[in-house]
């Protein structure tokens, strides 16, 4: 009886293995594209306004999100999000943690496009509910298109005061797009794959618990290239 216990484990393990593999790797490949869509995005010229982009605490990246991710049941975009360091959000861009894009209405899309989404966290206040636990968009934070180029100069006060401002590309489109009513929280599951170890999205971005994976460098050297410093009202960040 022992043996064949012993012989199943080792068989498990063997099968067990080559899976963890395959689910690390994608993980990767995620990570990988998160920062290829980000540098692609943040060098089309009329791209998110640099004076958003330095007043923002956190960005979100999900790349080749499909409509058919959210019409079928338990399905949903993957992504990553990283944010600047320090108890108030004035350091480098930090490690990222894995996201999870929820429900939501995908009538924007063109046909079965896949789309890219970045979204750009405001405020402290949003950073950190969305870190805690799940999120409604419209409803637990307040969202709204983001405006693009010089289109920053004529947004509307509730644009400007928003928690998040959500952009989309498909098909070489950019622009700002509403994701009211979606959710998003944070993927611990994936945390691990990545980091080889049970970690938090809040230990991960606020407490730096483990450092930024190669997977990601491409993405964090953009940002801190692109915005070194966080150019929001100090007193907006003591929140």
């Amino acid at each position: 009886m022992l043996k064949r216990l012993i012989s199943f484990l080792m068989t498990w393990a063997l099968v067990a293995l080559p899976l963890s593999a395959k689910e690390d790797k994608k993980e990767t490949d995620r990570l990988d594209n998160c920062g290829t869509v980000l540098k692609e995005i943040m060098d089309i010229p009329d791209n998110i306004p640099q004076d958003l982009i330095d007043k923002a605490e956190c960005v979100i990246v999900f790349p080749s999100v499909l409509k058919a991710a959210f019409i079928i049941g338990g399905s949903y975009g993957r992504g990553t999000m990283t944010c600047r360091t320090g108890e108030h959000f004035t350091g480098p861009w930090g490690a990222p943690t894995m996201m999870a894009l929820e429900g939501g209405s995908v009538g924007f899309q063109i046909g079965g496009q896949a789309t890219d989404f970045v979204l750009l966290v405001m405020n402290p206040r949003g950073a950190k509910a969305i870190l805690h636990s799940k999120v409604k968009l419209g409803a637990d934070a307040s969202a709204a298109a983001g405006p693009k180029g010089r289109d920053a100069e004529a947004a509307t006060d509730a644009t400007l005061r928003a928690e998040v401002l959500t952009y989309s590309r498909a098909r070489g489109l950019f622009a700002g797009i509403s994701l009211e009513g979606s959710s998003l929280r944070p993927d611990n599951d994936a945390n691990e794959r990545v980091y080889h170890k049970k970690v938090e999205a809040e230990s991960i971005v606020r407490k730096g618990a483990v450092a930024v994976p190669p997977s990601a460098q491409e993405m964090i050297s953009t940002l801190n290239k692109k915005s070194p410093k966080n150019l929001s009202d100090p007193a907006s960040l003591k929140e």
